[in-house]
């Protein structure tokens, strides 16, 4: 087999490493990128090909996150994710790990974790690999590595995000919220929702956003049920997703431009989060992004013209 065909059929598990890591699509792209050149430009061909690449694509993943927890710091509002539509590397040996590891709470989470100890805990819980092969990766001994992971879990299990373990109600709760949402159905939007629901956005300060997260199942209903209507108006469309392992939506402009993403959290057969994603950076790699203060300007004018 060739370095191509070696690189290519590993490609969906070193997105899927770098992803989780770095919680940016883009990030994660440059540094699979990244690994294939030094991949391409060794002498030698290494005893294990899988083990060097994932090495490879973590210390790159650690040095990028570094860099990138400045810019996060200094973030306008609150950060979320890139969301990922779908997650390239398939293994239903560890589907379960695979699925909660990418939603967005998950990643959220990760955050507070520093960049090795998001490193340990992505290669050994998320994707099993021995600890030799992490402590090759992250550079550190297999002691070390143990510690990090402890460290790790302790963090994660005292904040781990618990989700509707059905699929199908899932997803079925998501079309019942999407269809009372087109309608404006503030008391069918109401009785889906948490009593204490939570919605924030994303923008980034380059979309428009919220002020502020809204709390509570009236005020949540109220907010969606009044806003969407406005934005059928103007030909703003969406379309049932799944975002990062989760139920969701993608909004569209009247030119099938991305005008953002919503992700929900269901559990006990509620939505708990909704979360929008609407920060052009972040959505480029969905395709053509709309230009929200525009879509924003004609709903606000459509709102004056029904008064």
């Amino acid at each position: 087999m060739s370095k191509v065909e070696e690189f290519e059929e590993l490609r969906p598990l070193l997105f899927s490493i770098a992803y989780r890591i770095l919680g940016g699509v883009g990030e994660a792209e440059d540094a699979v990128q990244e690994t294939w050149l030094r991949f391409d430009g060794s002498a030698t061909r290494p005893t294990s090909t899988k083990a060097f690449l994932s090495a490879t694509v973590t210390r790159i993943s650690i040095d990028v996150l570094r860099s990138a927890r400045v810019r996060r710091e200094e973030y306008v509002g609150p950060w979320f994710p890139e969301p990922l539509l779908t997650d390239p590397y398939q293994d239903p040996a560890r589907s379960a790990e695979l699925a909660d590891s990418v939603s967005m709470a998950a990643l959220l989470l990760m955050e507070r974790l520093s960049p090795l100890e998001r490193s340990v805990f992505v290669l050994r819980e998320v994707f099993g690999f021995g600890f030799d092969e992490v402590a090759s990766a992250v550079e550190r001994s297999e002691a070390a590595c143990r510690q990090l992971l402890v460290r790790a879990r302790r963090h994660m299990q005292a904040g781990r995000p618990r989700f509707e373990a059905d699929r199908q109600e899932r997803q079925e709760l998501a079309t019942r919220f999407l269809d009372a949402l087109r309608e404006g159905d503030v008391v069918g939007l109401r009785d889906l929702l948490a009593a204490d629901v939570s919605m924030v956005g994303d923008g980034g300060g380059k979309a428009p956003q919220l002020a502020r997260a809204v709390i509570g199942a009236e005020n949540v209903a109220r907010l969606l049920a009044s806003v969407f209507p406005r934005m059928a108006r103007i030909d703003v469309s969406f379309e049932p997703h799944e975002v990062n392992g989760q139920p969701g939506a993608i909004f569209r402009d009247r030119d099938a431009k991305v005008l953002h993403i919503l992700a929900l959290e269901v559990l006990d057969g509620q939505i708990q989060t909704i979360r929008s994603v609407i920060n052009p950076d972040k959505l480029g790699h969905l395709g053509p992004v709309a230009d929200a203060w525009a879509v924003d300007r004609e709903v606000k004018q459509a709102r004056r013209q029904t008064k």
